[in-house]
C-alpha cells in the first residue's frame, strides 16, 4: 500500500510579490504533497511557480495562510541559482554533508550504493570528464549543475524540490535523472518546461495561474487530456488557447502514441475531441514553399575537418542540409553541437573542407547567450525595428501578433526592453530573428528559459515555417515534436543519422558505455551475445492472463467514470441540500479513491501483457 503520509500542507496560503503586494503570484492556496508523490509544476514564466517552492522549503514565508511541515522533515533543494563554496572540491561539496572524510580513498565511499549511483549517472567521475579532486571555481553553469543536483540526491531525503533540474542537461543526463527519480521513494516536487521528464517522472501535475494551482493527474499528456477536454467545455475558452491543445493533442495520440499508458475509454474519448484535427505539419506543403524559396542548394559542409584544442570534432565529414529539412542535433555536453552550428553559421572557421551556402540563404542563428538588445526602446518597438509584418507560410503576421503568440500580451509590449527578465529577453531575441523572415533556422539549445504555454506556441509557429531547420536542445520532447530526421555526435569525428531518434541516440549511448563480456560464456552458438539476466520473460499463459485483467479493469473504470459523471450532476442539483450534499460528496470521495486504485492495477496489468 502506497505511504500517503503527508509531508507539506499549504493551507489559504497567499503570497505576493516582494515590495508590490498588489502582485498576488498565490492567493488563499490550499494544497499538500505527501510521501511518494512525483508532481511537476507548470505555468507561465513569472507566475509564481519559483514562489511556490520557496514557500513549500521555508525560504519565504507566506504573506497570508499556514504552512504546516511534517516533523524533522528532511528536504533537498536544488534551486536556479547554482551557490557552492569557493574553492571547495567536488569530493568536498558532495561527500562532506554525508559524514564522508573527503580525501578518503574511493574503495571506502564507493561502498555506498546511492553515492557511486549518483555520481555516475550524474558524470562526476573521472570516467564521466570530471574529476573529483576539481576545484568548483571556474566550473561551467552545466558542471555546477550536475554538482548540485549530486549534492541533492546523495542525501536521504523525504522531500526532494528541484527547480528547472534539466537545465543544463543533455539528453543523457535527463533520460538518467528521470529514472534516478522514479526509483526513489522520496517526495518530489519539480518545476521544469521539460515535457518528456514531465512525462516520464511525474504522477501529478499543478499548474500555477492567475494565483490559484490547478492539479491534475499525471504527467503532460494527461494534462494537456484534461486542459483539451475542460476548454471543449467550457465556453468562455479562448478560441486560439482551445485549437493549440487540441492540436497538441492531436500529434500526442498520432504521432507518439505511446507516451501516454491511458485506459482505452480515455483514449476513445481524446481522440473524438481530435477527428477533425489535421497533422501538426502539411510537410509536402511546406516541402514545396522551402523549395521555391531555397532552391536546391541550402547549406553543404564538404569533406569538412573541425577541430577544438583536444580533440578532432568532425574528420573529412561531408553532409548537406537540403530545402526543408527539419533537423535535431544530439549528443552529450561538449561533443561539439554549438560548435557546428557556429560553423553551420559561417560564424566558425572550418579547419578543413569547406562550407558551402546556397545563394538565396537568408540564416538566422539563436544562440544560447543573450545578445544586446535595445535597452531604452518599448518591446514592440525593438521587434518593429527589424520589420512590421511577417508572412509565416500563407499567414501574415504583424509584429504585435508574433510577440503575441511567443508570450508577450499587449499591455507587456509597451515594457522597457530594459525591465525584462532573462527569459523575456529571450523570447525578445527570437522574436527579432523571426521577423527577418530567415528560410534556414538554427537554433541552440531555445527552450531555456521559455515556459510551456510559450513552447507550445513556439512549435505552433515552426508548424507553419517553411525553411530548413537545426535544432539543438535537450529537450527531447521538442526535438521529436518539430524535427523529423535526428542526426548525433558520438566523438568519432562524424555526423551520425538515426533512423530511430531519441531512443536509437540513447541505445547507442548506453551500447558504448557498456563493456563487451570477454569470456565466452556469454554467447550462444551463433556468437551473438546472449541477453543479460533481468527481469523474468512472460509467459504465453501470463500475458493473456493479464490482458483479460485489463479488459475487466477497462470495464470497470467506464462504470467508475460513468458513475462519477453522474455524481458530479447530482452534486450540482442538490445545491440548496446539506444533507444531500454530504452524502454525495461522500460518495464522490469514495469513488475516487477506487478508481485510482482501479487505475493502478490497470497500469500494471497493462505492463504484464506487454510482456
Amino acid at each position: 500500500m502506497a505511504d500517503t503520509t503527508n509531508l507539506v500542507n499549504f493551507e489559504a496560503v497567499t503570497a505576493t510579490v516582494p515590495g508590490d503586494a498588489s502582485r498576488v503570484l498565490l492567493d488563499r492556496v490550499s494544497l499538500g504533497v505527501s510521501a511518494g508523490d512525483r508532481i511537476g509544476v507548470v505555468g507561465l514564466n513569472g507566475g509564481g511557480k519559483t514562489t511556490m517552492l520557496e514557500v513549500f522549503t521555508g525560504v519565504r514565508e507566506p504573506d497570508g495562510g499556514r504552512v504546516s511541515r511534517q516533523r524533522d522533515l528532511r528536504i533537498a533543494v536544488v534551486d536556479q541559482h547554482t551557490e557552492l563554496p569557493a574553492g571547495a572540491r567536488v569530493r568536498d561539496v558532495v561527500l562532506a554533508p554525508l559524514g564522508v572524510d573527503a580525501d578518503s580513498a574511493e574503495h571506502e565511499w564507493a561502498t555506498l550504493p546511492q553515492v557511486r549511483t549518483v555520481l555516475s549517472g550524474l558524470g562526476l567521475t573521472s570516467a564521466g570528464g570530471v574529476d573529483l579532486d576539481r576545484s568548483v571555481d571556474g566550473m561551467s553553469g552545466g558542471e555546477r549543475r550536475r554538482v548540485a543536483l549530486a549534492v541533492a540526491l546523495v542525501a536521504e531525503s523525504d522531500l526532494i524540490v528541484l527547480d528547472e533540474p534539466t537545465n543544463h542537461l543533455d539528453v543523457e543526463g535527463i533520460a538518467w535523472l528521470a529514472e534516478h527519480l522514479v526509483s526513489r521513494r522520496s517526495g518530489l516536487l519539480v518545476v521544469t518546461h521539460d515535457r518528456w521528464f514531465l512525462d516520464a517522472v511525474c504522477t501529478r501535475t499543478w499548474e500555477v495561474a492567475d494565483g490559484r494551482v490547478e492539479a491534475y493527474s499525471g504527467g503532460y499528456a494527461d494534462w494537456v487530456y484534461a486542459r483539451a477536454e475542460r476548454a471543449r467545455q467550457s465556453d468562455a475558452a479562448e478560441e486560439r488557447r482551445r485549437n493549440l491543445a487540441r492540436k497538441e493533442l492531436a500529434w500526442l495520440r498520432r504521432g507518439a502514441p505511446a507516451r501516454t499508458s491511458k485506459p482505452k475509454f480515455r483514449i476513445e474519448a481524446a481522440e473524438v475531441l481530435i477527428a477533425d484535427v489535421p497533422d501538426p505539419r502539411n510537410t509536402p506543403e511546406l516541402m514545396a514553399f522551402a523549395s521555391a524559396r531555397l532552391g536546391r542548394q541550402v547549406l553543404e559542409l564538404e569533406d569538412a575537418t573541425l577541430r577544438v584544442p583536444d580533440r578532432t570534432l568532425l574528420d573529412r565529414v561531408t553532409w548537406r542540409l537540403g530545402p526543408g529539412d527539419r533537423i535535431g542535433l544530439v549528443g552529450v555536453n561538449g561533443s561539439g553541437k554549438t560548435t557546428l552550428l557556429r560553423a553551420l553559421g559561417g560564424e566558425r572557421e572550418l579547419d578543413g573542407g569547406r562550407l558551402v551556402t546556397g545563394k538565396t540563404v537568408r540564416l538566422a542563428h539563436l544562440t544560447q547567450e543573450l545578445v544586446d538588445l535595445p535597452a531604452s526602446q518599448r518591446v514592440l518597438e525593438a521587434v518593429e525595428e527589424i520589420a512590421r509584418f511577417v508572412t509565416v507560410g500563407r499567414n501574415e503576421l504583424t509584429a504585435s501578433s508574433m510577440l503575441e503568440r511567443l508570450g508577450f500580451p499587449a499591455a507587456r509590449q509597451w515594457t522597457p526592453v530594459g525591465e525584462l527578465s532573462g527569459g523575456e529577453r529571450r523570447r525578445l531575441q527570437l522574436t527579432r530573428l523571426l521577423m527577418a523572415e530567415p528560410n534556414v533556422l538554427l537554433l541552440d539549445e531555445p527552450t531555456n528559459d521559455l515556459d510551456i504555454d510559450t513552447l507550445q506556441r513556439l512549435e505552433d509557429l515552426l508548424d507553419g515555417w517553411p525553411g530548413t531547420l537545426v535544432v539543438v536542445s535537450h529537450d527531447r520532447y521538442l526535438i521529436e515534436r518539430v524535427c523529423d530526421t535526428v542526426v548525433a555526435l558520438f566523438g568519432d569525428g562524424r555526423i551520425t543519422h538515426l533512423p530511430g531518434g531519441i531512443e536509437e541516440y540513447l541505445a547507442r549511448r548506453s551500447a558504448l558505455q557498456t563493456p563487451v563480456p570477454a569470456s565466452p560464456s556469454g554467447a550462444t552458438a551463433g556468437g551473438t551475445v546472449a541477453p543479460t539476466a533481468g527481469a523474468p520473460a512472460r509467459s504465453a499463459a501470463e500475458r493473456r492472463d493479464a490482458q483479460k485483467d485489463v479488459r475487466r479493469l477497462e470495464r470497470r473504470l467506464e462504470v467508475l467514470t460513468s458513475r462519477e459523471g453522474e455524481l458530479h450532476a447530482a452534486l450540482a442539483e442538490a445545491a440548496t441540500d446539506g444533507p444531500r450534499l454530504l452524502e454525495l460528496d461522500a460518495e464522490l470521495r469514495a469513488l475516487v479513491a477506487e478508481r485510482a486504485r482501479v487505475e493502478e492495477e490497470w497500469l500494471l496489468a497493462a505492463e504484464l501483457a506487454e510482456g
